[in-house]
């Protein structure tokens, strides 16, 4: 899975549904110093998992410290995360952080969060009505090599389908950003 949102492929509606709902209530949770704590951490899961729940309960809070995260590109596989986080902030900022990951590290390097960070783009791009995707999916443009997407038109579909279902499994009386639910 690797923070992708493939159980959406790999798991039956109820399950992954199920699923979804379980990470809803740990993001709930889950304190700010704790999610701080995982974010120092130099390994790639806890990483991905802070950004998992931040992204889910909307902690818009944290958009600074994972678009710095984000840019500097340290930890495979973590970028998944912070691009699902910024992503469910759903802001025309969180766009441009996006967009310059991709500016950054297209050229520059190994193509392991490059491709989910464009999906993420693709699935706000549409959520803005912007068209941020459009330059970096340019053949022409100074950043593009032969595979980055060979089927522009599938970028966002698996990003959609897991925002999706985080907004059919959220609590229908919502909770504003910096208010700590008290677990039962």
């Amino acid at each position: 899975m690797l923070g992708g949102g493939r159980f959406v492929d790999h798991l039956a509606d109820e399950q992954a549904a199920e699923l979804m709902r379980g990470l809803r209530v740990d993001a709930r949770r889950i304190s700010d110093g704790e999610l701080t704590a995982m974010l120092r951490l130099t390994d790639w899961r806890p990483r991905l998992s802070a950004a998992w729940l931040i992204g889910l309960d909307r902690r818009t809070r944290f958009r600074q410290t994972l678009g710095e995260l984000l840019l500097a590109g340290e930890l495979a596989h973590a970028g998944k995360g912070y691009a699902f986080a910024l992503t469910r902030f759903a802001e025309p900022r969180d766009a441009a952080i996006l967009v310059a990951f991709l500016e950054r590290h297209l050229p520059a390097g190994p193509a392991y969060d490059q491709g989910y960070v464009l999906d993420a783009l693709v699935h706000l791009d549409a959520l803005l009505g912007t068209d941020h995707a459009a330059r970096i999916l340019d053949p022409a443009a100074p950043w593009w090599r032969p595979g980055l997407a060979a089927e522009p038109s599938g970028f966002g579909d698996r990003f959609g389908k897991v925002s999706a279902l985080a907004e059919e499994t959220a609590p229908k009386a919502g909770r504003g950003d910096g208010v700590r639910v008290t677990p039962p």
